[in-house]
């Protein structure tokens, strides 16, 4: 369920709040190529399913840095923001990646957000906390603490 809010003074009042999880997604390989296209990483844990196989995860993962960056789409399933003029990423202060992503796995998105203070500007910063779940697994395939600004 997406939460919505309206200006500075509606994000303030998020601190603290349990943003809820998004839906599953499902990593294929097609996603892990595409994503090594674009980055140039084509290490065969990645994009090679019958040599991987035989490696340490028992068949292709995805990269960390794409589970990373898939939580932007995750994120915009559980908060909508308006009433502002601008919204930035402004960076990550903690990420790790705890399990690997093996290709063919759901993975979906749980936030709450740590903190919201004012920031110069006529802006708010917005720090989340970010677990990446693995279905059916206990570990996490990653957890960071995310910083967005907004701005009025």
């Amino acid at each position: 369920m997406t939460t919505t809010v309206h200006g500075l003074g509606e994000i303030k009042a998020l601190a603290g709040a349990d943003l809820g999880r998004s839906e599953w997604l499902e990593i294929t390989q097609e996603r892990v190529n595409t994503f090594a296209d674009a980055t140039n990483d084509h290490q065969w844990i990645h994009v090679d399913p019958e040599r991987a196989k035989e490696g340490p995860f028992g068949g292709p993962i995805a990269h960390g840095y794409l589970t990373l960056s898939l939580v932007i789409p995750l994120f915009t399933e559980l908060l909508d923001i308006r009433g502002v003029k601008m919204s930035v990423n402004y960076g990550l202060e903690k990420v790790r990646f705890p399990s690997p992503v093996r290709v063919g796995a759901k993975i979906r998105l749980a936030a709450a957000v740590a903190s919201v203070d004012d920031v110069p500007g006529d802006g708010v910063q917005m720090l989340l906390d970010f677990t990446v779940e693995i279905d059916g697994s206990a570990k996490p395939a990653c957890v960071a603490r995310v910083i967005y600004r907004h701005y009025a």
